[in-house]
This record gives structure tokens, sequence and C-alpha cells, in this order.
């Protein structure tokens, strides 16, 4: 498996920046937070994203994924969500990324079934134009859909291979789910894992991997187990906890972390 990180741990960081801490600490990738507050969005034009696919081959570094914030299952009509998930298979076309990350974002006021229906039918129209871009559409357990159960419900009626999901392993285990069930759900739809760490169901504030409650152990015994050679992901949601220790000073021992239970599983 290789390793990666998110930038929303590092808010705002020039792309230098992160492909140098990329390369130091030992990691394979970077998932790229496509947001306007972040140096990589959809609204930046040809030049820069050529600049930075370029910063990342320099430094030998990857693009697993851009982090959009579509919500495929979110009420409304069908062609905003569709608009900003295309502009996203754009970006991620540009800069050599093979993800695009999208989350569920049902409202309260639908039904599961409805929700799903909408999700599934949104996925399907977007995978069809990314595939032709070489880019992948995944659904992260998340919100409504948070268990791999919930997010395989959706993505088992889309037909589409460009379509599949992206594996949070706090959001499942919040929704009150196994990793054993998680990984049996997702597994014909998986296309990374989101790996973090926090102190219990009640205070989700980032903590550095290992220190926490969430079951990465078992997650990474599953995969191995399983054959599964795909990515790990550290997303440390430093964005949304100001009081979070700095990631920089993480990176290393956390990279060390999960080599370790790579390790071990093998």
């Amino acid at each position: 498996m290789k390793l990666a990180f998110s930038t929303l741990g590092m808010p705002g960081l020039p792309i230098p920046d992160v492909v140098r801490l990329a390369a130091s600490h030992g990691y394979h990738g970077v998932e790229l937070r496509a947001h306007s507050e972040e140096p990589v969005h959809p609204g930046i034009g040809p030049d820069e994203r050529a600049d930075v696919a370029a910063e990342f081959k320099a430094g030998g570094i990857e693009i697993l994924g851009i982090a959009g914030y579509a919500r495929v299952a979110a009420p409304g009509e069908d062609g905003p969500v569709l608009a900003e998930i295309r502009a996203l298979a754009e970006l991620a076309h540009d800069l050599g990324a093979p993800n695009v990350r999208v989350f569920p974002g049902a409202a309260d006021t639908q039904s599961a079934a409805d929700a799903d229906a909408t999700a599934a039918r949104r996925l399907e129209a977007a995978a069809e134009y990314a595939t032709g871009l070489g880019v992948r559409i995944l659904l992260e357990t998340h919100d409504s859909h948070r268990t791999g159960a919930a997010a395989a419900r959706v993505l088992d009626q889309v037909g589409r291979h460009g379509a599949g999901a992206l594996w949070d392993v706090m959001h499942t285990w919040l929704g009150g789910e196994q990793p054993s069930a998680s990984y049996a759900a997702l597994a014909p739809h998986l296309g990374y894992v989101q790996v973090k760490d926090i102190a219990s169901a009640e205070d989700t504030t980032p903590l550095p991997l290992g220190t926490g409650v969430l079951p990465l152990t078992e997650c990474v015994e599953l995969l191995s187990r399983a054959g599964w050679d795909g990515w790990l992901c550290w997303e440390y949601e430093k964005r949304w906890y100001e009081a979070a220790a700095p990631l920089e000073g993480l990176l290393g021992p956390g990279r060390e972390h999960l080599s370790r239970l790579l390790n071990e599983a093998a």
C-alpha cells in the first residue's frame, strides 16, 4: 500500500511546501483539498494547473485525488451538482490526479430511497463524463451515508466503474459499523482509504495516528489479508480544529506508525 496525506491538515499551505513535506517525510502522494481558500481549486487557470502538476512531478510525489465538496444526494436540480463535479474532474485531469472526492449530503427531509436514487443518478452521469477524462468519482462514507452499507446502497445502483467509494474509517466507526462489515460492503467499489485518529465519539479533535480510539490496526490488517494494494491517506482535520497540533510535526511519526501497521499486517 502507498501512503499519502491530505492538505486539509495544512490549510492554505503553498504547493512547493506541500511537495517538500511529502518528499521529506516519505509519503508517496497527497490528496489536495479543492476549495477557494486553497492554492488549488477549479477556479485556477491552465498555467497555474500546469505549474502545480510540474511541481509534483519534479518532487516525485503523486496527486492521489482532488477532495471536492459536491453533494450528490442533496435535494435540488441535478444541473448545478453535475457542473460542480465536472469542474472537479477537469481539474483532476489537468493535474494528473485519478480521483475526485464527493460527499453524499442528503437532507433530513429526504427519504433514504429518494436520497439513494438521486445520488446514484448523479454519480452515473458524472462518472460517464469523468471516465472520458481518465478520472474516477469517489463517494466518501460521510454525513448522511457514513457507513459502508449506506454508500454501497448507492454505488450498487451505479453501473459504471468510473464511480467508486472512499472509505473514511472515522465515519464508518462513528456509524457503529465494524471494519469487517465496512470493507465487505465497500470492497467492490473501493478507491482508497482515509485514515485518522480521534479521542472518542464525543471528541473528534484530530490526534496523532495511533494515539486515539479508531481501529486502524484492524482496518490495515483487513486490507492486507484481502490483498488490497491501494492508498492509505491520512486526513488530519486541522482546518476544523484550530487548537489541534500542527500537522507538519506529526507527518514523520504518522508515516512511521502506518509503516509499522503495514509491516505487522504483512
